[in-house]
């Protein structure tokens, strides 16, 4: 069953407009007047990277005649495999900015607004109250805490997505939606706690199937156009589930957490989520080293075990001479205690310092108290004393 229309139509289409659309406007459930909501709405988009690529260019493209943009970030080559919105030209060019400039190619009707800016707690109502919906892009937790909560309070919907490897997913969460029999879900339903630090990797650390941010990223368009229009059957209390291997999708009901209260503030999110556990902050505060003063202890011979904690297709990409692989589960196990040398220092080292933290608190736990680890990992050593050397 379909909600209300979100979006009031706009008093016309121009004869330049009528063109351009006419595939939508020949759609009966779309039409005129579907189209005209459509230029009537605000569409606020967080993050300009890989759902967020897709989901501006269809939403600019289907005629959401206002697109606001929240994007810090500066467009790295790593990007281009699957943010399709920016090109090599681009890179070193902040996203939201170049961004800004595909949309205006693809289509010059839309009024783009750029937030240029990190999202927290300080901010997030103030840039949301000027939309109709948010659609989420982002991908780590405590910012989709952050964009939930401050949905819930603003009473608009969040259309969300989330990617990895070869699976994706999605939904729509609106608390409070007006109108219709559906019953109101938010994102802290599906997920009422986030999950332990380091237990979910990241794209950056798993990877993604470039192709995988379109097929998400479109399904939020397509749930996004609906709740605009007012059209079809929304994601509202469901999961879809895509699997890009199996091609398959399925979906699975959300429940209303009957014992869930509603948040009424924004609170710290990043200490809500914790990217790192309390016992690694605790082991890496006086047990970190940079990158240049690991470089030091090589050129003076120092005699010292390095261990690279990454996964062995990481190490195969790029990795620093003379580190071992030794994968963070099997030190946080304890499988692999007994392959780590007792009569000389432990070096740990990572992508970007965040695993290497948590196998280093194993290890303070497990004796080995001379144990430090890389702060920024191996980006750091190709950033700092090796530029030769890929980034991923």
């Amino acid at each position: 069953m379909s909600l209300p229309p979100l979006v009031e139509p706009a008093a016309e289409l121009t004869k330049e407009e009528v063109e351009r659309y006419s595939r939508h406007l020949i759609i009966p459930d779309v039409g005129m007047v579907g189209q005209k909501r459509l230029k009537n709405a605000r569409v606020l988009v967080i993050g300009a990277g890989g759902l967020g690529s897709p989901a501006l260019l269809y939403l600019a493209a289907a005629g959401v005649g206002t697109l606001g943009i929240v994007e810090f970030d500066e467009v790295d080559e790593s990007n281009l495999q699957r943010q399709i919105i920016h090109g090599t030209s681009d890179v070193g060019r902040p996203k939201g900015e170049s961004a800004r400039d595909s949309i205006r190619e693809v289509n010059p009707f839309v009024e783009v607004r750029l937030h240029n800016l990190r999202l927290d707690s300080s901010n997030a109502l103030d840039v949301f109250r000027d939309y109709d919906l948010v659609v989420d892009g982002t991908d780590n937790f405590a910012t989709r805490y952050l964009v939930n909560d401050a949905c819930v309070i603003l009473g608009i919907p969040y259309v969300w997505g989330s990617i990895f490897r070869f699976e994706g997913q999605a939904s729509v969460f609106w608390a409070e939606p007006t109108g219709g029999d559906h019953e109101g879900v938010q994102y802290r339903d599906l997920y009422p706690e986030p999950p332990p630090p380091g237990m979910v990797p990241s794209c950056a650390e798993g990877g993604v199937l470039g192709v995988l941010c379109a097929s998400i990223g479109s399904i939020q368009v397509n749930e996004a156009i609906k709740l605009i229009t007012g059209i079809g059957e929304p994601l509202l209390g469901r999961l879809m589930v895509y699997d890009a291997l199996e091609m398959s999708y399925r979906t699975i009901k959300i429940r209303k957490d009957p014992e869930a209260k509603p948040p009424t503030e924004l609170i710290d999110y990043e200490a809500f989520c914790g990217s790192v556990s309390d016992d690694a902050q605790q082991a890496a505060a006086d047990s970190t080293i940079s990158a240049i003063e690991l470089k030091e202890r090589i050129d003076r011979g120092d005699d010292f075990a390095l261990i690279d904690v990454r996964e062995p297709h990481e190490y195969e990409i790029v990795k620093i001479p003379g580190a071992q692989l030794i994968p963070k589960d099997r030190i946080l196990s304890g499988e692999a205690l007994a392959e780590l040398p007792q009569d000389k220092p432990l070096v740990l080292h990572c992508k970007s310092g965040a695993r290497s933290a948590e196998a280093l608190a194993a290890l303070h736990k497990a004796g080995f108290r001379d144990a430090v680890h890389v702060g920024g990992g191996v980006l750091a050593w190709a950033k700092q004393v090796d530029p030769s050397l890929p980034t991923y």
